[in-house]
């Protein structure tokens, strides 16, 4: 009876060490907010973001006008003789010039400038929703690590109350067999079972080494002890209930789906940004100059000369070999892809909306229902261990019982976890995934 009031309580501490650890880091919320500022992924697409929103202003100058200067001086000597008599006397001449001249030009018609600008508008709403569907994706990402060492944490946790509770069960074993009330045949399986739950904890501990490796990735730095989920949670189901709804939201709202949307726009724009080489440009020149000479070749006399000009200037294109049509061909098929493209992604973002659904209502379900094993579990525990002190049971029952209950406490936490991503996964699916999100799930657990 003491040694099964010591198994007993083995089985307690195994309990509370792997629902309720006793020493509480970081929170998933603020797990993310590292991973906001640390992760090498987002902070690429943020400077993506930051170069594709440079394409409007490039663009937009090509309808500005165009102002430039320049400055010239140079230093003349020049031996001049003449082949007849003259007024002007022989000989050398050394003088400077010096000028300067301003020029502006100013598109008045450009078909391809003004649709470039346009398609660069597009360009930056693609821009944007890359960059979203990255904040989207670094979510998931976190929660996801987040958990994986919550589960590798549980699976150390419950190798190692297995180890324990097994090698009490050895020890008994070993006593019972050296007084005669049992056979060697009980020592042996418990012997074998400790050797291959030895086996399973260094796995764990392996597994658990990667996945923190895994975090530490994102965040760039150890993460520490991890709160853990409360005993206690209740996951919410999906809200609404209605699977089409969230495919329908799905296929316009996911982030991917309007970076395509907005690529084939832009595909749509390269049409008339190639048509513009069948139409003439119409701009505006206006220049200002001024020129100055210490003399000349002839008579060495100093001038200024000061101009203006202002025009229009009108370029009709007639032939260029064929290429403006071929570019245009191009483009049209360029877009068909794009369309194409995008009818893709929208059928990928409803597969995964209904996968995702399915997978959290299937989850809630497992939950549910290992809650149930948990319970079955542990009455099976202690009849057994009943059974094994009246002579009704043997060694091997109680071991198997106990593996069913580790198994099952180990399964029920992985469900959870899984659930909560995946119900993380749906809202990204639509593009819904907010902080405040992360900050619900955060606070499902303990504090």
């Amino acid at each position: 009876m003491k040694h099964l009031s010591a198994t007993k309580m083995t089985l307690a501490l195994a309990a509370i060490a792997v629902f309720s650890p006793s020493v509480w880091g970081a929170d998933l919320l603020a797990i993310f907010k590292d991973a906001l500022a640390n992760d090498a992924t987002y902070a690429s697409a943020r400077s993506t973001l930051e170069a594709g929103r440079e394409v409007l202003p490039q663009a937009l100058a090509g309808l500005l006008p165009t102002v430039g200067a320049t400055l010239n001086t140079t230093r003349n000597e020049a031996n001049v003789t003449f082949r007849s008599p003259t007024a002007f006397p022989a000989g050398t001449r050394t003088f400077n010039t010096n000028g300067y001249s301003i020029t502006l030009s100013q598109p008045l018609f450009r078909w391809t400038n003004w649709q470039t600008y346009e398609q660069s508008k597009l360009a930056v709403m693609q821009s944007e929703a890359q960059f979203a569907q990255a904040g989207q994706d670094l979510s998931v990402r976190v929660a996801q690590a987040y958990f994986d060492i919550l589960n590798a944490q549980d699976s150390l946790t419950v190798a190692q109350a297995k180890k324990t509770a097994i090698s009490e069960q050895l020890a008994q074993a070993k006593r019972n067999f050296e007084v005669g009330t049992s056979t060697i045949v009980d020592t042996n399986e418990a012997q074998s079972r400790f050797d291959l739950v030895i086996a399973e904890e260094l796995a764990a501990q392996n597994d658990l080494e990667v996945k923190r490796t895994a975090l530490l990735l994102i965040i760039g730095k150890p993460a520490g002890v991890l709160s853990p989920l409360r005993t206690d949670v209740a996951i919410p189901p999906p809200q609404p209930a209605q699977i089409d709804k969230w495919v329908n939201a799905a296929e316009s709202g996911n982030y991917a789906v309007k970076a395509q949307e907005a690529a084939a726009e832009v595909a749509k724009r390269t049409i008339e940004i190639q048509r513009g080489g069948h139409y003439p440009t119409l701009d505006l020149n206006a220049s200002a100059s001024r020129n100055s000479s210490s003399g000349n070749t002839t008579n060495n006399i100093g001038s200024d000369s000061n101009s203006t000009a202002i025009g229009l200037q009108l370029a009709i294109p007639i032939y260029a070999g064929g290429a403006v049509n071929s570019r245009i061909r191009q483009a049209i098929a360029n877009q068909n892809k794009a369309r194409n493209d995008l009818e893709a992604q929208k059928r990928l973002a409803a597969q995964n909306a209904r996968q995702f659904f399915l997978s959290v209502t299937s989850g809630l379900a497992q939950v549910r229902a290992f809650e149930a094993a948990l319970t079955s579990s542990k009455t099976s525990l202690d009849s057994n261990k009943l059974g094994y002190e009246v002579g009704v049971r043997i060694n091997i029952d109680v071991l198997n019982a106990q593996q069913q209950l580790f198994t099952t406490q180990r399964d029920l936490s992985k469900a959870r976890y899984d659930t909560i991503v995946n119900g993380l996964r749906l809202k990204a699916a639509t593009g819904g995934l907010q902080e405040t999100d992360i900050a619900a799930i955060n606070a499902l657990l303990a504090r």
